[in-house]
């Protein structure tokens, strides 16, 4: 979708239930093989009291949101602003949703306001992408 065809408050969403094989692939992928997220005896010991998804595990949600569905494939993703709220469980499904605040033809930049939410509606991220649209 080109700029032309957008305006504020469109909005897109994808959703994702976060399995244990989702984390473990993740942790291999990056390295981060923090206990928190690998280690159930270690992730009992932390204020969440057992082992959690990796935050941006579940901000990649909001990639497929802007590279697939608004404004979709041939998106440039500029830049992405989180706020982690609350975490993800193994087990929770994630929605996450962007919704266009402003845009900027001239410079053919969207701004975007992204959502994550875990199946109780809880709000697990907040944030703002920075990205631009393809063009004709």
């Amino acid at each position: 979708m080109t700029i032309q065809e957008m305006k504020i408050g469109d909005s897109a969403s994808t959703v994702k239930t976060i399995g244990e094989s989702d984390v473990y692939l993740f942790a291999g992928i990056t390295g981060d093989l923090n206990p928190a997220h690998t280690d159930e005896v270690s992730a009992s010991q932390t204020p969440f009291g057992g082992r959690i998804a990796h935050g941006i595990l579940s901000a990649g949600l909001i990639s497929a949101v802007l590279g697939m569905r608004l404004p979709g494939p041939g998106t440039i993703y500029l830049g992405q602003e989180l706020k982690f709220t609350k975490p993800v469980r193994f087990g929770d499904t994630v929605t996450a949703t962007c919704t266009v605040s402003e845009l900027l033809p001239e410079k053919n930049i969207v701004r975007l306001e992204t959502i994550c939410t875990n199946q109780d509606g809880d709000m697990v991220i907040k944030g703002m992408a920075t990205v631009m649209p393809p063009r004709r």
